[in-house]
């Protein structure tokens, strides 16, 4: 499996020259698995690029998991360059809400005007939305793994396996307001072995005292949760949009070191990084 990264922010996307490292736009991350229609998570700002990548002839087939529906993950859907031809599909699996409504008619009452120009319907390409929730299933010859998770709103994270390889997805990941290290049964399961866990790494322990109830979680307890669920590489993402590339330098040098005191190997994410997983 190769892992290519769109998107890495959190929030909201950010520019600048003090950001043009690591990149600005917001979560999206592909998976290229041999012999499968492209696979990825997220549908923020990153996934105009990874649209970029793909058949723009109407021949696209592909899957998005979608971890939840907040504005940073759901941007990028209307600038996925394959749905403007005719013929092309995009499966979309993502959180059923609490509220009754289904994926679908959040999506639809949020792109359209007169908040945007067009519906998803008025696009070319044809978009599928799927209600999901802790499940199993298969999209092709990958098997996904789909675990609720502590968030602000429904939230998935996600596992895929393909012989024997894995890769976990925890995009946005509450950790317990007070600080403390512990874990839900559904993120422990997602992440327990994985060969890549991408994390949510949004703050400093400093910066949780303020922001505890904001959904996110520090990177020491990322690195914490890798540790403890065995995990072979754990890439730091959904950064800060106020981190810039020195600080995200100074934070994965400490996170590095301190993954390697326990046998972890630690990086932060960063636009157009690909990771070869197996």
């Amino acid at each position: 499996m190769q892992v290519t990264f769109f998107g890495v922010r959190g929030s909201t996307p950010c520019h600048g020259d003090n950001i043009a490292r690591y990149g600005g736009n917001t979560s999206c991350v592909a998976v290229r698995v041999p012999g499968e229609p492209p696979l990825f998570f997220d549908l923020g700002t990153g996934a105009r690029y990874f649209g970029a990548t793909q058949p723009q002839d109407g021949t696209f087939r592909g899957t998005c998991l979608l971890s939840h529906l907040h504005w940073d993950h759901t941007q990028g859907l209307p600038f996925f360059s394959p749905l403007l031809h005719e013929g092309s599909e995009l499966d979309v699996y993502a959180p059923a809400q609490e509220d009754g409504r289904s994926v679908a008619d959040v999506i639809n009452a949020v792109i359209r005007p007169p908040l945007f120009p067009v519906t998803i319907d008025q696009l070319p390409g044809m978009v599928r939305f799927h209600d999901t929730a802790d499940r199993e299933f298969d999209v092709g010859g990958i098997r996904v793994i789909s675990r609720l998770v502590p968030h602000v709103g429904p939230t998935l994270g996600y596992r895929i396996e393909w012989k024997g390889r894995s890769v976990a997805y925890l995009s946005d990941h509450q950790q317990p307001y007070d600080g403390s290290f512990s874990m839900s049964d559904g993120a422990r399961e997602l992440a327990e072995g994985a060969d890549l866990l991408i994390h949510d790494s949004q703050y400093t322990s400093h910066e949780f005292v303020q922001k505890s109830t904001w959904g996110h979680c520090t990177i020491d307890y990322a690195i914490w949760l890798a540790q403890h669920c065995n995990v072979g590489r754990l890439a730091l993402f959904h950064h800060d949009p106020s981190r810039t590339d020195a600080a995200l330098d100074d934070v994965s040098r400490c996170a590095i070191a301190a993954g390697g005191k326990v046998g972890l190997e630690v990086f932060a994410a960063s636009e157009g990084l690909t990771i070869e997983v197996g």
